[in-house]
């Protein structure tokens, strides 16, 4: 079956008028690495949705082609949309990439389209995105991630240390699995490097970007147990619902994963398998704020609590809104992106963020134009 579905046209609320797509990309300060994956740029595709003479801002981390989606195949659903019905919108979004293929680039491409008119909305209706949600919580606690692989070991104390003495931060991600789990020795060596450097007084976490073996992930945490380690993230391929579960049974660290969620049931799945201590979903990627509210409902009904996976600027009012969240990732790339880009960002000292503690109206961020130009490669 072809043909194009389309969102309902305005009624209640003033339509959307236009949106329009840009893509950023940006050079890493050092070299990022984990377990599977390196990189020297992180690309930032920008949607900004247009209604009454407001408008709102949403973005998703990853391939420029993203933004293509956004202008080949979003923009005429969402063009004339209610920008109040942003669920209505995001559904149509959803069945319109059915023969496009949801997971991946066209679910990053709705999550974009879908954060903006959460924005939109709010700005339109004069109300900070948390109180438009519905707060739960004044404040967000917040963990200090990077820890990259690639760093030395001067690199990754004086990361650390920024975290935990400079901004009084009390929860530190390192990256292990290096070399996809090949080189165990200096997994170790590092976590034993972050604990002497962080203290006790720390929360210390670990994230091996299913780089482990399933076997070989349990004789890991047993080793590092003294390190006391609480968080271990994705040990094993996110995928693999049954090794999660087999290294949450065998570990004494929380095992979190999700962050590869890229719609509602996927995350569900995970949730109801029994795989994980805590459920991440990442809004840049499930569909959107709409879609993240959902999921932290599935963990809340099964008794789990949800974590905001990287983008920190666009979780942290959702955050706000659900009564079992953990924390919010404050991770490094997109923290620094997010302040280079954008006016108006959080500060996480203290170990926590405020979202719309200001009285902003939506997110609270703008766009620094001329900052972002730099760095326009769509």
């Amino acid at each position: 079956m072809s043909g194009t579905p389309t969102a309902s046209r305005a009624a209640g609320g003033p339509a959307v008028e236009r949106l329009e797509v840009s893509a950023f990309t940006v050079p890493t300060d050092l070299p990022g690495g984990d377990g599977t994956l390196t990189w020297d740029s992180t690309t930032l595709v920008l949607v900004e949705a247009a209604a009454a003479g407001v408008t709102g801002l949403g973005w998703t981390y990853g391939s420029p082609a993203t933004a293509q989606v956004v202008s080949g195949q979003l923009a005429g659903i969402v063009d004339g949309h209610d920008a109040l019905d942003v669920p209505g919108a995001n559904e149509a979004m959803a069945r319109a990439v059915r023969n496009t293929g949801r997971p991946g680039i066209a679910a990053c491409a709705i999550s974009a389209v879908d954060t903006a008119l959460w924005d939109l909305k709010a700005r339109l209706l004069g109300l900070p995105l948390v109180r438009l949600l519905g707060a739960v919580r004044a404040e967000v606690p917040v963990y200090g991630s990077g820890g990259f692989t690639t760093y030395d070991d001067a690199q990754l104390r004086r990361q650390l240390r920024g975290w935990t003495e400079e901004q009084a931060v009390p929860r530190v991600k390192i990256k292990i699995a290096e070399s996809r789990g090949r080189r165990e020795g200096r997994d170790l060596e590092r976590i034993a490097l972050a604990r002497e450097t962080v203290g006790d007084g720390a929360e210390l976490y670990v994230d091996a970007n299913g780089g482990y073996t399933r076997k070989q992930a349990i004789r890991i945490a047993a080793a590092f147990a003294d390190a006391g380690v609480t968080w271990l993230e994705e040990p094993v391929s996110s995928d693999d619902l049954e090794g999660l579960r087999e290294v949450r049974d065998g570990v004494l660290a929380d095992v979190a994963a999700g962050e590869y969620g890229y719609d509602l049931p996927y995350l569900a799945r995970m949730a109801a398998a029994g795989a994980v201590d805590c459920l991440q979903a990442d809004v840049t990627r499930c569909g959107g704020v709409t879609v993240w509210l959902r999921a932290a409902a599935v963990a809340e009904s099964l008794g789990l609590e949800i974590s905001g996976h990287c983008a920190p600027h666009l979780h942290a009012h959702a955050a706000a809104a659900v009564p079992n969240l953990r924390h919010l990732e404050w991770f490094l790339d997109h923290v620094r992106i997010e302040e280079m880009l954008f006016r108006g960002t959080l500060d996480p000292r203290g170990g926590a963020v405020r979202p719309g503690a200001s009285g902003t109206p939506g997110h609270g961020l703008e766009l620094d134009r001329e900052a972002a130009e730099a760095h326009r490669t769509a």
